[in-house]
């Protein structure tokens, strides 16, 4: 058993973290870690409104029994030498500098912005740009590392990119105009998206997200060519916006594409891609990984966010567009707080044990 520690367990995603790591069977959560305000603290108690003693537990399941005593640590009680993996969800000013310290010994998989559009860290989604995870080499050498900090993408990102791999990689994607409808659970808890904001409403403004997911995109689905990725050659154009949905992000997609599709086409590429995916066979990866829908109302947030527990992306409403010359057309729902965030995250941790990573 490889033993881990979760950084920022105490939130959103920490508490995705805890729940993904339960019972699994290569890791085991020898520390966890958050604010000075939560240290000394059992999980439950550091979890627990001191006034009104609610249980600031955001997820469904109930909370694991593994971590309910576990003493919280402060980050600077973490000893990286008795641990072999970090997961990091600190979403703040001071995720790059907990990060640094802790990549000097030992691998870090974060959920955090503050590495990903460094030259020598990849943004990694599993099964989709596998042959960047080389780049880790190149970023332990330049930096005199024995560990590494392997982010993954904005969770807006991720639904875009699974789906557009077999379309770059058959057809030669060449444009991509998104508008996505995001989850209220992206936003984090606190302060977040209030009640009174997003009730009856529509947020159409995300800071930095559109930005995000551009270059996301292209680096994601780009080449390693001498130890540098060369981003795709496409342009994404995309409006990001916030609305009243608990879990998952809902995303239209137009793309031009190099040759002519059709649906059937893009069908057959997208299961085809799912069916061959270098993921198969690990613990959290599921068993569909790209799913499409042929009912012309899905898919939808309420029923399609369990789809093997959050991890698979699903397309529906697959279609030409006439816009562009060689246009094709689809809705696609990803899970942000699963295959998005903390299980994607784990999922990833998987594939780097499975190579040596780790």
């Amino acid at each position: 058993m490889k033993r881990v520690a979760i950084i920022g367990v105490t939130g959103a995603v920490g508490q995705e973290f805890v729940l993904a790591l339960d019972k699994h069977p290569w890791f085991e959560v020898k520390q966890i870690a958050a604010s000075e305000r939560s240290a000394k603290k059992k999980f439950v108690d550091a979890i627990r409104d001191p006034n009104s003693g609610i249980l600031k537990w955001h997820l469904r399941e109930p909370v694991p029994e593994y971590v309910k005593n576990m003493i919280v640590d402060s980050v600077d009680d973490i000893n990286p030498d008795n641990l072999d993996l970090i997961f990091s969800s600190v979403e703040s000013e001071a995720a790059k500098d907990i990060e640094t310290k802790f990549a000097k010994t030992t691998p870090v998989i974060s959920t955090s912005a503050a590495y990903r559009y460094e030259a020598d860290v990849p943004i990694l989604i599993p099964g989709i740009n596998d042959d960047h995870i080389a780049l880790l080499d190149v970023q332990r050498k330049n930096r005199g590392w024995k560990g590494f900090v392997a982010p993954l993408p904005n969770c807006t990102t991720t639904g875009l990119a699974i789906t557009m791999r077999p379309l770059l990689d058959k057809f030669g994607a060449q444009k991509i105009i998104m508008t996505s409808m995001q989850a209220m659970s992206g936003a984090g808890r606190s302060p977040g998206v209030s009640a009174l904001d997003i009730t009856d409403n529509i947020i159409p403004y995300i800071p930095k997200e559109e930005d995000k997911v551009r270059l996301e995109t292209g680096k994601i689905l780009g080449k390693l060519v001498d130890g540098k990725i060369d981003p795709a050659k496409m342009k994404v154009s995309c409006t990001c916006t916030r609305v009243p949905v608990l879990d998952g992000h809902t995303e239209t997609v137009f793309v031009e594409t190099a040759t002519h599709v059709d649906p059937e086409n893009v069908k057959k590429a997208m299961q085809d891609f799912s069916n061959n995916v270098s993921v198969t066979g690990l613990p959290s990866a599921p068993k569909e990984y790209l799913m499409v829908n042929e009912d012309p109302t899905r898919p939808q947030p309420r029923l399609d966010r369990e789809i093997n527990q959050g991890m698979t992306t699903v397309v529906g409403r697959l279609r030409e567009d006439t816009v562009f010359d060689n246009g094709i057309k689809y809705v696609l729902f990803s899970h942000n707080e699963k295959m998005g965030s903390a299980k994607g995250a784990v999922l990833l941790a998987e594939m780097l044990y499975k190579k040596g990573y780790i």
